[in-house]
């Protein structure tokens, strides 16, 4: 199938075109622009700067991809926005290429779904299946694991970690990092228990969500330290891939404490 482009879209001759891409009515694509292959930019979207879209990436009309990060620290350097295949990103999203502080690079995986006016910042790095619903905001250096939701109108810190198949609440403005498989929600983002509704879409028998509940317990109990419920729960479940990845994040974290229940029951 031959590319469609439409008569009005101003296209860079140096920007690197793929097949069978689609540029609708009113779409600018700089120079340093790479579109894959079936890339489809509906109307009205703006690609600048060094921002690759992968195979099969749908954008809707307004979005905003690669014009310069909200950073005043950033001087020009050149930096790129890397956006992965099959992902759909709707009506006023805005993504930023990355800056010297952040590895020059903002990412974002395959398969996402980027609904109207999220955004992501720069030097973001966001998994695969991530979802951002309506006006959902990612600040700089937030870093998202695969399948994770971020619920509408919510905002996420700058450098916080969101974990693998975690969900934000709507409106929840989340400071800390949040571990892998955990709920959050509130004005101050609290852990609300585990998503136990994504884990049952995502496919986890009863018996992995089970021992994913007695390790949440044990991590979040009264007694002892943090490091030593960790050490804990690593001996009697590390073996079980899903709650070795809830350790190596607890172990990992760096920037921000960690998203805590506001009490302590789940």
């Amino acid at each position: 199938m031959e590319n469609q482009i439409h008569p009005t879209a101003v296209i860079d001759p140096a920007a690197q075109i793929g097949l069978s891409v689609t540029i609708g009515p009113y779409c600018v694509v700089g120079p340093n622009v790479k579109l894959d292959d079936g890339v489809r930019l509906v109307a009205h979207v703006v690609v600048d700067d060094r921002t690759s879209i992968g195979k099969g990436t749908v954008v809707y009309p307004f979005a905003s991809l690669g014009q310069r990060p909200q950073d005043l620290k950033f001087k020009g350097e050149s930096s790129t926005l890397e956006i992965g295949a099959n992902n759909q990103i709707r009506e006023h999203v805005t993504m930023n290429p990355g800056t010297e502080g952040g590895g020059l690079v903002t990412r974002v995986g395959d398969n996402c779904l980027f609904m109207v006016a999220s955004h992501v910042a720069h030097d973001c790095q966001v998994g695969n299946h991530v979802i951002l619903a309506n006006n959902a905001t990612l600040a700089g250096h937030v870093s998202v694991g695969d399948y994770a939701i971020i619920g509408g109108l919510s905002a996420v810190h700058q450098f916080v970690r969101i974990g693998t198949h975690a969900m934000i609440g709507g409106m929840s403005g989340v400071e800390n990092d949040v571990i892998p498989y955990g709920l959050v929600k509130g004005e101050r983002a609290h852990l609300a228990g585990l998503n136990l509704i994504g884990l049952e879409r995502r496919g986890f028998g009863r018996d992995e969500v089970r021992s994913l509940r007695s390790a949440y317990r044990m991590l979040f109990a009264h007694e002892g330290t943090m490091a030593e419920r960790l050490e804990e729960v690593a001996r009697l479940y590390g073996t079980q891939e899903h709650i070795g990845s809830v350790v190596n994040f607890i172990r990992d974290r760096a920037s921000r404490a960690l998203c805590q229940p506001k009490n302590e029951e789940e």
